[in-house]
C-alpha cells in the first residue's frame, strides 16, 4: 500500500498515471487532499491532515489485508518533504532491524521497537537484498587477527552492502580519514555518493561523517576509468581539511524502495545463553576458587572504638568492602592498598644532582553508583578527571 501526497496548491487527479501503473504492479495507492493549500506541517505543525490521514489508513485497512510492513508514504514536493517526517515520526509502522554487540545498547534499541540480534555483525546471514536502507555506524577499530588487521569500518561495509536493495540506501557514519579504506567498495557498488560533517560536540570528536549513496543497480555498468577516477576522489575527500555540513534542509530526496520483511540470522555462539549457564557449570566451580577470591566477612561489633588506623587496616584488608547508601547515592565500595612512590631532586655541594625516590603505601576507594557514576579517592592529587581528592 502506497500512500501518495501532492505538492502544494496539488491535488490528486494529477497522479492518476501513478495509480495506473501501482494497479497493474499489485499495489494499492490511497491519494488523500490536504485540508489547505498544502499540508498543516508546513503550515502551523501537525494537526488535522495528520487526523485526515490516519482515518483513510484505517478505511482501507478494513477492506484491504496489508502488511503493515508493506506500507510506504510518498510525495512531490511538500507532500514529499511530509512523507518523509511522518514515516520519521512513525517508524513502528515500518520494520526496523539491528545489530549490536553491547548488551546494554541491545536492550534500548528493543525499548524502541527494533528487532536486534545481540551479535558481531560478520556472524550475521541476511538474504541478499533484502532491506530498504541500511544505517552502518560501525567500531572505529582495527580487526583483532594474527595477522593483515583490517579497518573495522571497511570490513562491515564489505559484509553488509549485499543485503541492500537495488537503488537502495546507505547511511555510512565513520571518521572522515577512514574514507579512503571504504573508498573501491563505495565505489564498485554505489552511485550518487554524498558525503556531509557532522557538527554535533560528540562527532565533533571522532571527525565524523556522514556517507549517503545508493546501491548501484546491475545494469548500471561502470568503466575501469571511471571506477579509478571515483576511488581518487573518495581518498582525496578523505583528507580535505573542509567538507559541507550535513543541512538542517535536504536539498536532495532518496525514494527508499520497498522492500519485504527481512530474516536475520546469527551463526555464532549465543553468548548470553553461554553466560547464564557458565555459573552452573562442574568446570566453573572448580576453577572459581581460583580465579575469585573469598572476601573475608566480619559481622560483630569492636570491642574498643575504632580508630583512624584501624579502620584502614580494616579497608586494605578488604573488610570494609561491599553495598552502602540508598536512592541514586547507593553503590558499591571496594578499598586496596596502593604504592606511591615520591620523585624530588637535590643539589650537592659539589653541584651532583641528587635523585630521591621514596615508596610508600596508601588507600584507594573505587566507588561505583547506581546511577553510573563513579569514584576514585586517594589522598593524592587527582592525575585524571575520575580521580578525587580524599580528604581525611
Amino acid at each position: 500500500l502506497v500512500m501518495m501526497m501532492h505538492g502544494a496548491r496539488g491535488r490528486t487527479e494529477g497522479y492518476l498515471n501513478f495509480c495506473h501503473l501501482a494497479a497493474e504492479l499489485g499495489i494499492a495507492v490511497v491519494e488523500p487532499d490536504s485540508r489547505d493549500r498544502t499540508w498543516d506541517f508546513d503550515l502551523s505543525g501537525y494537526g488535522p491532515d495528520v487526523a485526515f490521514l490516519d482515518r483513510a489508513l484505517s478505511h482501507m485497512f478494513d477492506r484491504l489485508t496489508v502488511e503493515p510492513r508493506r506500507l510506504a508514504l510518498a510525495g512531490f514536493s511538500d507532500g514529499a518533504s511530509y512523507a518523509l517526517s511522518l514515516g520519521l515520526a512513525n517508524g513502528d509502522l515500518f520494520g526496523r532491524y539491528g545489530i549490536e554487540i553491547d548488551a546494554y545498547r541491545a536492550e534500548q534499541a528493543k525499548a524502541n521497537g527494533i528487532e536486534v540480534l545481540q551479535a558481531n555483525i560478520t556472524d550475521v546471514r541476511c538474504a541478499a537484498e533484502s532491506l530498504s536502507l541500511i544505517y552502518l555506524n560501525p567500531p572505529y577499530d582495527f580487526e583483532a587477527g594474527p595477522a593483515n588487521n583490517r579497518r573495522l569500518e571497511a570490513v562491515f561495509l564489505e559484509h553488509v552492502y549485499r543485503w541492500l536493495k537495488t537503488a537502495g540506501v546507505l547511511v555510512f557514519v565513520i571518521p572522515q580519514q577512514r574514507l579512503k579504506d571504504c573508498a573501491r567498495t563505495l565505489s564498485e557498488h554505489f552511485t550518487d555518493i554524498q558525503t556531509f560533517r557532522l557538527i554535533d560536540p560528540e562527532c565533533v570528536r571522532y571527525d565524523q561523517i556522514a556517507v549517503l549513496a545508493l546501491r548501484r543497480k546491475r545494469t548500471q555498468q561502470v568503466t575501469d576509468a571511471e571506477l579509478d577516477q571515483s576511488i581518487r576522489y573518495l581518498q582525496v575527500l578523505a583528507m580535505t581539511p573542509k567538507i559541507a555540513c550535513l543541512p538542517e534542509d535536504p536539498d536532495s530526496v532518496c525514494v527508499v524502495p520497498p522492500s519485504s520483511p527481512a530474516t536475520l540470522t546469527y551463526m555464532g555462539i549465543p553468548l548470553d545463553e553461554v553466560e547464564d549457564l557458565l555459573l552452573s557449570s562442574s568446570a566453573y566451580r572448580h576453577i572459581s576458587r581460583l580465579l575469585l577470591r573469598e572476601q573475608n566477612r566480619v559481622q560483630v561489633r569492636p570491642l574498643t572504638p575504632l580508630h583512624g588506623g584501624h579502620v584502614g587496616l580494616l579497608c586494605t584488608a578488604g573488610m570494609l568492602n561491599g553495598v552502602f547508601g540508598e536512592g541514586n547515592d547507593r553503590h558499591i565500595a571496594h578499598w586496596r592498598s596502593i604504592k606511591f612512590v615520591d620523585h624530588w631532586e637535590e643539589d650537592g655541594d659539589d653541584g651532583v644532582k641528587i635523585l630521591h625516590d621514596r615508596e610508600r603505601f596508601s588507600h584507594e576507594l573505587t566507588l561505583l553508583f547506581a546511577d553510573g557514576r563513579t569514584k576514585i579517592l586517594t589522598h593524592e592529587k587527582p592525575q585524571d578527571p575520575r580521580t578525587q581528592h580524599l580528604k581525611t
